[in-house]
C-alpha cells in the first residue's frame, strides 16, 4: 500500500529571492519521472513560481521549462488558499492546473504520502 501513496513536495521559499524555489521544483519533476506520484504544495511565497513574468524570479527560464513539463505531466499545483494572489492578474497566465487547499487539507495531504520533502 505504501508505495501507491505519494511523494509531496511542499514549497514555501520565495522564487524571487532564492533559487530552493526552483530547485524543488526540478526535484518534483525528477521524482515524478521515476514513476512515483507527486503531490506539489505551493505555500506562502512560493506562489511566484506560477508568475507570468518570470524576469525578476531566480532562475526564472528554468521555472518556466518545468512548469511547462509538469503541466503535460498533468501533475497540478496545490496552493494553500491563504497565499493565493488577490488580484490574480498576472499569476497563471498559462492556465496550468491549480488546486487550492486549506492548511487542514495540506496537513491531510502531508499525512497522506509516502514520503515529504520540504523547502
Amino acid at each position: 500500500m505504501e508505495e501507491t501513496l505519494p511523494v509531496l513536495v511542499l514549497i514555501s521559499e520565495d522564487p524571487r529571492r532564492s533559487h530552493r524555489a526552483n530547485e524543488a521544483m526540478r526535484i518534483a519533476l525528477g521524482v515524478a519521472a521515476g514513476e512515483n506520484d507527486v503531490t506539489i504544495i505551493l505555500t506562502g511565497p512560493a506562489v511566484h513560481l506560477l508568475d507570468a513574468d518570470t524576469d525578476d524570479l531566480v532562475d526564472g527560464d528554468d521555472i518556466v521549462k518545468y512548469r511547462g513539463t509538469l503541466a503535460k505531466l498533468g501533475i497540478p499545483f496545490h496552493i494553500d488558499r491563504s497565499a493565493m494572489p488577490a488580484g490574480r492578474e498576472g499569476w497563471n497566465a498559462e492556465g496550468h492546473p491549480t488546486v487550492p487547499v486549506s492548511r487542514e487539507e495540506i496537513a491531510g495531504l502531508i499525512a497522506g504520502s509516502r514520503r515529504f520533502l520540504m523547502f
